[in-house]
């Protein structure tokens, strides 16, 4: 059987609120997420043997903890269908760089397989799968940017002004286990709607933490002040810059030092997987 190939886009967050902890261990936060016209690109073979395999591991990442592999078990288990299949990613997403890299595997895992599989699961039911893979699973399921709140799972699609963003990578690791366990991390922030979100008047509250234990994330944000408004995204490590036009994003990045890697995307507000579905 052939190859099909379904993108897994990345996604920034273009601020994050952290506004109290759960019980659960999980933070209730409010973030908008704005997803990317930048994407991963997952290959799926339908087999019919029942098992699931990546063709060729990630470095470091064994295959019973790939969430590329976890979710398709999520849904076979869910779905109790008799297929397997064949993954082969295409990385182009920096891995714990807070572009949402991994959630987006997973989520178009899930969308796809329910295609190529013929599960016929509704959005709200693969969204609640994604869910139990990742928080921000959800986020890529649903396939539009939007306000969200909850874990960041109670997502309401909303348009913003079409903008480009320069992604640039400190090429360091953050852990978000790290994070969101520190003890001095921001968890009051009031809550917000969405009618009162202005870009300037938010934030990240994981940054100020990132910044001080990661100094090389911190001086990439004030480079990149110098040419725009920036700020990191997720729990980091990178961070975007924002323009108005595609032209003066790439003016800076031919400017960003040979110590960083760095890309420039535009914000859309659907997802590419499912605008090709």
């Amino acid at each position: 059987m052939s190859v099909h190939w379904f993108p897994c886009p990345g996604k920034i967050n273009l601020f994050l609120h952290i506004n109290g902890r759960l019980e659960s261990g999980y933070h209730q936060l409010q973030t908008y997420f704005q997803l990317l016209d930048y994407s991963d690109e997952l290959g799926i073979k339908i087999t019919d043997d029942n098992l699931l395999a990546m063709s060729s591991p990630i470095d470091g990442v064994k295959d019973c903890d790939n969430l590329i592999i976890q979710a398709a078990t999520a849904l076979k288990a869910y779905t109790d269908s008799s297929k397997g299949a064949i993954f082969t990613i295409k990385k182009q997403l920096p891995m714990g760089g807070g572009l949402g890299g991994g959630s987006s595997n997973a989520a178009s895992t899930l969308v796809a397989l329910n295609k190529l599989w013929h599960t016929h699961l509704s959005t709200e039911q693969l969204m609640t799968l994604g869910k139990s893979l990742g928080a921000d699973v959800p986020v890529f399921i649903l396939g539009k940017s939007g306000f969200a709140n909850g874990i960041g799972e109670v997502i309401t699609p909303a348009r913003l002004p079409q903008k480009w963003y320069l992604i640039a990578n400190p090429n360091l690791h953050v852990s978000t286990a790290e994070v969101f366990s520190a003890d001095d991390l921001p968890r009051d922030t009031p809550l917000i709607t969405f009618d009162e979100f202005r870009f300037n008047d938010t934030i990240n509250d994981c940054q100020t933490f990132v910044c001080n234990r990661y100094p090389e994330v911190a001086n990439l944000i004030q480079w990149l002040l110098n040419y725009a408004p920036a700020r990191m995204t997720g729990t980091g490590a990178c961070v975007f810059a924002v323009f108005d036009t595609q032209e003066k994003a790439k003016i800076v990045l031919d400017l960003l030092p040979e110590k960083y890697a760095g890309f420039i995307c535009r914000g859309t507000h659907e997802s590419a997987l499912h605008a090709e579905l």
